[in-house]
């Protein structure tokens, strides 16, 4: 009698343990290192925002994360390995406004609705720059000179051709009813290449970031017209946005969002979600985005698919309406 209550009684706490592991494991994450894909080379803006925030999540977390670059395809191949890892948490990775611009151009059949976007951690808005000395004052005279005057007076560069720049520049002209024609775009490695070219004399127009401009407005060689954001941007104070400036209602930024594979236990997403709020408070994050000249935004999950989204739908009507898109 005594044997088989003894037998019932372990059989009952061998049961009781059963339904308790899958909770203790999900409560214990993370158990092992974190992987974070950054979907460009080392050395780039994302790259930096990717080691610091792994760095920082290592300390809040407790486990290493492991950066690691995954480039190719404009960003596909890494974006593609953020979505298609295991859901458990110890995959993430930074998603770049370019999942918004990759499957308008047929580049792949991801968008940013196969990932769990957990925050935005950076915005850096566009913008108009001219060299130090054109002659015009301000964004409305630049875009009265771009209406008045024949097509190719004025050039832009800042990225290759149908490059985010490029559709900063297009957005802009649509929105002032100016024939995307009347600016032809010369392609550049990049905003820096861009900025060398104008002030070399080649092109005219830069439409990229400030903070991309930025030692060359400290230095009193580029002109800052004006900002594509809502706000003025507290590092370029007496620059207006585009708004003031003449009216226009386009606003496009480029942004950094750290995000997981679809499909993440709410707990681990939880965890995650607070380990990147404290990263972002943190003075070390603050000071290492000010002293670059990073934006530095913050929002949520929510916040930041809707404002995800948003772009996808802004940069797919300006693709369509400029024959970028594949379809």
């Amino acid at each position: 009698m005594f044997r088989r209550q003894l037998i019932a009684a372990s059989a009952a706490i061998t049961a009781a343990l059963a339904l308790a592991a899958p909770v203790a494991a999900q409560t214990a994450w993370p158990e092992r290192p974190i992987e974070m894909i950054v979907p460009w080379g080392a050395g780039g803006g994302t790259d930096a925002v990717g080691r610091i925030f792994g760095q920082l999540l290592q300390q809040n977390l407790g486990q290493p994360v492991n950066v690691v670059n995954r480039t190719g395809g404009s960003g596909v191949v890494g974006h593609t390995a953020i979505a298609r890892a295991r859901p458990d948490g110890y995959t993430i990775g930074v998603m770049t406004i370019e999942i918004d611009m990759m499957h308008w151009q047929g580049l792949t059949d991801l968008t940013y609705e196969d990932f769990d976007i957990l925050a935005m951690v950076n915005a850096d808005p566009g913008g108009l720059m001219v060299e130090a000395n054109a002659p015009w004052a301000d964004a409305a005279a630049l875009r009265d000179h771009i209406k008045s005057n024949p097509p190719g007076t004025i050039k832009a560069s800042g990225t290759g051709q149908g490059g985010i720049w490029h559709l900063n520049l297009l957005g802009w002209l649509l929105s002032e009813d100016i024939p995307v024609t009347n600016v032809p775009w010369v392609p550049s490695e990049g905003s820096v290449a861009g900025l060398t070219d104008m002030v070399a004399g080649g092109v005219q127009l830069v439409p990229s970031s400030l903070a991309e401009g930025r030692s060359l407005i400290d230095a009193g060689r580029v002109r800052p017209l004006a900002s594509m954001s809502d706000e003025r941007q507290p590092l370029f104070p007496d620059t207006p946005t585009l708004k003031e400036a003449t009216g226009s209602d386009w606003q496009l930024s480029v942004w950094r969002t750290i995000v997981a594979p679809k499909g993440m236990p709410e707990d681990v997403r939880a965890k995650l979600v607070e380990a990147i709020k404290a990263a972002y408070d943190s003075p070390d994050y603050q000071n290492f985005m000010n002293e670059r000249g990073f934006g530095l935004v913050w929002a949520g999950p929510e916040d930041a698919t809707a404002r995800v989204a948003a772009d996808d739908a802004r940069l797919g009507e300006v693709m369509k309406a400029t024959g970028l898109a594949a379809q």
